[in-house]
């Protein structure tokens, strides 16, 4: 007595039997037998692995302006795996926290997990002078302390941290016209294009009118030198740099309101300034 197959046995085979079929010979001679029909693996996408570096530094994000580049710099600091952070200064805009779009809301929450005691990861934070009178707030904010300057030792080396600001004579002599000029920008950057390409050509434009970027090197190198450390590091003139002078080497972080921005990395490998179009 034959029992006919159940539709659910019948429905696995149909596959199986058109390729079968479809395979046969035209001639009524050929012995024909069925090869197994091996379906092709799925592969999923596997995340990338994180880049890891002892110490990872990043400066003048400007967080609350239109220019800024939060979301880039969150899928950066995905992308690495670090003992250290160091938040270089201006890593807000002003105080005004109304300016803040949701990803620079992304950024400060990363920031504040690394944080976490749990995570192994010293965040440390530099004040710059956009971040001046923020302290208090960014402790609770992000739970780090900020500082006026962070000193470390790695690899029988010697480095320091500072924000660069207080080598600029511009803004420590015109304190309220740096203030005025800056509130200056903010507004241009609110009726900027879209792209903000107006914006970050000003940008450029006073870094180099006030010469900012050789007067931050010659005075980080001047106090690198008083303080015998090997590495000095700044931000503030949003102009990525290295320079070596008696021995000391400088680097400037650049910035995050810039194409392309840059950051630091510090390893057994040695210090390099890498960009992020």
């Amino acid at each position: 007595m034959e029992v006919a197959p159940d539709p659910e046995t019948q429905a696995r085979a149909q596959p199986f039997l058109f390729r079968a079929l479809s395979s046969l010979s035209i001639h009524s001679e050929t012995v024909w037998t069925p090869t197994p029909v091996i379906d092709l693996e799925v592969r999923t996408k596997r995340a990338p692995i994180p880049i890891p570096v002892e110490t990872m530094i990043v400066s003048d994000v400007h967080l609350g302006s239109e220019v800024s580049r939060a979301k880039d710099l969150l899928e950066v600091l995905r992308a690495h795996r670090f003992r250290r952070l160091i938040l270089l200064g201006d890593i807000f805009s002003d105080l005004n926290f109304k300016r803040l779009k949701r990803e620079h809301w992304e950024l400060l929450s990363y920031i504040r997990k690394l944080s976490n005691p749990r995570r192994s990861v010293e965040v440390v934070w530099v004040e710059g002078n956009h971040d001046s009178g923020l302290s208090a707030v960014m402790s609770h904010l992000v739970g780090v302390e900020v500082l006026a300057e962070f000193d470390w030792e790695f690899g029988g080396k010697k480095y320091l941290a500072v924000h660069g600001h207080q080598f600029d004579r511009f803004m420590v002599d015109s304190q309220l016209l740096s203030d005025i000029t800056s509130s200056l920008f903010l507004w241009i950057q609110k009726h900027d294009s879209r792209h903000q390409g107006f914006s970050r050509y000003l940008d450029k434009l006073n870094t180099s009118w006030l010469r900012m970027t050789p007067r931050v090197a010659a005075g980080a190198l001047s106090l690198a030198a008083s303080r015998k450390v090997d590495y000095i590091f700044c931000g503030h003139t949003h102009f990525a740099l290295e320079r070596e002078q008696d021995g000391i080497r400088y680097f400037n972080t650049g910035c995050w309101t810039q194409s392309p921005a840059s950051y630091i990395t510090v390893d057994r490998a040695g210090v390099k300034l890498n960009y992020h179009e």
